[in-house]
């Protein structure tokens, strides 16, 4: 069953305001489980800071985050709550393009489509335009 109540600026906003709040919450949840995790298998260990050590290369793929999430490891869920605090504002923008669209707003729909690209290719560099 539909929605009863019509496409507006304001019902837009209100959907735009809980997705970014969900969005939001939702990393902070994950971070903060993997940080508990983390500090659960490695809290004990000392810190050496005369040698800086980055992340693995495996964390510096989607697919690697994935994969260590996927396995219960602390870094890996870290990783993946950051993921999803970077997609939040890029689905809300993506969301967006449905709102202007479903109250018929052409313009707003072409300029935010034109963000929406700006974002994912900032994002994922020249390989997601080929």
């Amino acid at each position: 069953m539909a929605s009863s109540q019509p496409w507006n600026d304001q019902r837009v906003e209100e959907i735009i305001g809980n997705l970014l709040r969900a969005g939001v919450l939702l990393s902070a949840f994950v971070v903060l489980f993997g940080g508990i995790i983390y500090l659960a298998r490695h809290g004990d260990s000392p810190a050496n800071y005369r040698v800086f050590q980055g992340e693995p290369s495996e964390l510096k793929s989607v697919t690697g985050i994935l994969h260590y999430a996927f396995a219960l490891r602390g870094r890996g869920i870290i990783q993946l709550g950051l993921l999803l605090l970077i997609a939040t504002p890029v689905a809300r923008v993506a969301f967006s393009i449905f709102g202007f669209a479903a109250e018929k707003d052409r313009m707003y729909v072409v300029f935010t489509i034109i963000v929406l690209a700006i974002l994912l290719y900032s994002l994922f560099g020249p390989s997601i335009m080929l």
